[in-house]
């Protein structure tokens, strides 16, 4: 595909977290961007960029007059739910969240002739993996309902004939304060936004669990920035319009960080200690996530120029100063 070729992108879930950062990256690289979102989880004022449009992703009929009145070829697809716990106990929502209105997508990208689409996925695909750092020939194996339904989008995706490249994060993180853009879930269960908050109101963040077979007894994540997640969606774009093929990558930075030490450098950026108490495990965590980043490198030019993990803290503490009290 020529630039004469490219069309709009259509961005599904650009109101949340990760989607706005690539909203913007894709405007900066000279792309038109229509963001669909409903607003069940996103914020208004995180459409700065592109054309918005607000609705379901599984209405065909406003996603079908979308792609035809906008001249969209390709999708970037964020929208979803992507909470581990709410899964666990819901598991039937995120099935009919993420499976189905994915599926009701692909069919509509498909019949419309959309030529690339790029999915935010996730490392919770694999599961409790056998080897690690992870790679993306690691068998899917989800133990939780979320990642199921990842799983399944993936192949919904991949069914449709149309390049598909699914980029399996791993934990996002960070913020762009200077656009305003940042971490606001509700409920919150990420650990820095969480970690921020103790140190805002005194209430200590519950350790969820401190048994795990890692250095320190806490989970072990792969934490990678927001911003460098953006710049992997614009680089998958690219590849997929070059007609170089889909696939999965995984987007981590390969080197895992354990809660505590997440804790202490967040104490570090905000000059004094989280407060902290000791609670038991959550349902659906595995002991240890970090990516084998090196096929995204080679196959998508992509490098992680953010994700230090004093940059990803400090970057949400100032992202949280800038919030309305």
């Amino acid at each position: 595909m020529t630039n004469t070729d490219r069309g709009a992108v259509l961005v599904t879930g650009g109101a949340g977290y990760v989607g706005p950062p690539a909203v913007r990256a894709l405007v900066e690289s000279g792309r038109d961007v229509v963001v669909l979102d409903d607003f069940s989880t996103g914020h208004r004022e995180h459409v700065r960029w592109g054309t918005l449009v607000e609705g379901d992703i599984a209405d065909e009929a406003l996603v079908s007059g979308t792609i035809r009145n906008h001249g969209i070829t390709a999708i970037l697809h964020f929208a979803a739910k992507a909470l581990v716990g709410e899964s666990v106990r819901d598991p039937d929502l995120y099935d009919r969240w993420n499976r189905g209105k994915t599926t009701t997508l692909a069919a509509v990208a498909a019949r419309e002739g959309v030529r690339a689409i790029v999915f935010s996925s996730t490392c919770a695909v694999y599961g409790e993996p056998d080897v690690v750092p992870i790679d993306e020939d690691e068998s899917k194996k989800p133990i939780n309902p979320y990642g199921q339904s990842k799983v399944d989008c993936e192949a919904a995706l991949f069914a449709t004939g149309i390049p598909v490249a699914a980029l399996r994060y791993f934990n996002a993180a960070g913020a762009e304060p200077e656009h305003g853009i940042g971490e606001r879930h509700d409920p919150e269960t990420h650990l820095i936004p969480l970690a921020l908050r103790a140190l805002r109101t005194g209430d200590p963040i519950t350790i969820l669990g401190t048994d795990y077979p890692t250095p320190d007894g806490t989970c072990v994540r792969d934490y990678i920035h927001v911003s460098d997640l953006a710049a992997a969606h614009v680089l998958a774009l690219a590849r997929l319009e070059r007609g170089e093929g889909g696939g999965a990558w995984n987007l981590g930075t390969g080197t895992g960080s354990s809660v505590r030490e997440i804790l202490d450098a967040a104490g570090r950026v905000a000059g004094r200690p989280v407060p902290t108490v000791e609670g038991a495990r959550r349902d659906g965590d595995p002991p240890v996530l970090v990516a084998r980043p090196d096929r995204a490198r080679r196959d998508l030019g992509w490098t992680c120029v953010h994700s230090d993990i004093e940059r990803i803290v400090a970057d949400a503490v100032a992202y949280e100063r800038g919030l309305p009290a």
